[in-house]
């Protein structure tokens, strides 16, 4: 859950999350298979009830996790009668199979079931003919992979309060794994692919934001920026005029330039002077810049509820 976000910014990031989720985290997944006795897909094995195609469908549901970013070899060498399950691969260091009651096949003789099984580690979705070299031993069916570990992702973006104002949005995803990231660290993930590729964007040099040190007073914030601008006592049309453009706080009204306030409905000349006249009695005025605005709000709540 993130919040308070600016109107809008929660679709934005929302989506955009969803997408790189979806199609740009990195897992592992079989690329290729051999099985003794079975040179293409469309065959059986003596004393295996799956044919091989099931077999292959089976295997890539068996989920990987990777230690590395390389390609990993493993083998099953299984004697019957019984099942053949994930757990039975014989793994390497840097590799771990996270459904080890996964079943591959079921021996209903003594067998025996030889096979071999290529892990790459990659990204999205990649088909056989990409999975294909020209190394591959005979017998070798590359199959296609689905590397991404993300099995779902639902985001939903609701209104969230600061102070008295509730136009800001609150965004809250949903992410289901196949077990080898967790929810939290994928959504990191996708958060730093989605910085990365806009840095290119960015042409100037981003100033550092100087924090007090310990002991140093924060300066104090304008009191009057937390009030309700229904205490500055203005006249009935230029309160309505605030009202109808759902300005609340003092806060928010300096946030406006002239301009903004021209735009508004039923507004005039004679309340923008009345409001400047009321603000600058305060040592406000419209325009003004205030960072960190849904910051401040909560900071200003906690302080005043303390």
């Amino acid at each position: 859950t993130c919040e308070p976000l600016e109107r809008g910014f929660g679709i934005t990031i929302g989506n955009s999350l969803r997408r790189v989720l979806l199609s740009s985290l990195q897992g592992a997944s079989v690329t290729a298979v051999r099985i003794e006795g079975a040179l293409h897909e469309f065959t059986t094995i003596p004393d295996v009830v799956e044919d091989v195609s099931d077999i292959i469908l089976n295997v890539k549901e068996v989920v990987f996790k990777a230690a590395d970013a390389r390609s990993y070899t493993v083998r099953i060498d299984k004697e019957g009668p019984g099942p053949i399950l994930a757990g039975d691969i014989q793994l390497v260091d840097g590799l771990e199979v996270l459904n080890p009651d996964h079943l591959i096949a079921v021996l209903d003789k003594k067998g025996p079931f030889q096979a071999e099984l290529t892990i790459n580690v990659g990204r999205g979705y990649v088909p056989a003919e990409r999975n294909k070299t020209a190394m591959m031993p005979i017998g070798t069916i590359p199959v296609d992979a689905l590397f991404s570990p993300i099995r779902k992702v639902n985001y939903q973006v609701t209104n969230a309060r600061v102070g008295q104002a509730t136009d800001y949005d609150k965004l809250t995803l949903e992410v289901w794994t196949d077990g080898s990231v967790v929810p939290a660290d994928a959504v990191a993930f996708a958060a730093k692919i989605i910085k990365e590729q806009l840095n290119i964007w960015i042409n100037f040099e981003e100033v550092e934001e100087v924090y007090p040190q310990p002991g140093e007073e924060e300066e104090p914030l304008n009191e009057n920026l937390f009030r309700s601008v229904e205490e500055l006592e203005l006249s009935v049309r230029s309160a309505n005029c605030l009202q109808n453009a759902n300005i609340q706080l003092i806060g928010e009204l300096v946030q406006r330039t002239e301009q903004d306030m021209l735009k508004t409905k039923n507004f005039g000349r004679k309340s923008l002077k009345e409001i400047k006249e009321i603000l600058s009695s305060m040592g406000l005025a419209l325009g003004m810049k205030i960072d960190n605005w849904p910051q401040l709000i909560e900071r200003w709540n906690t302080q005043k509820n303390a």
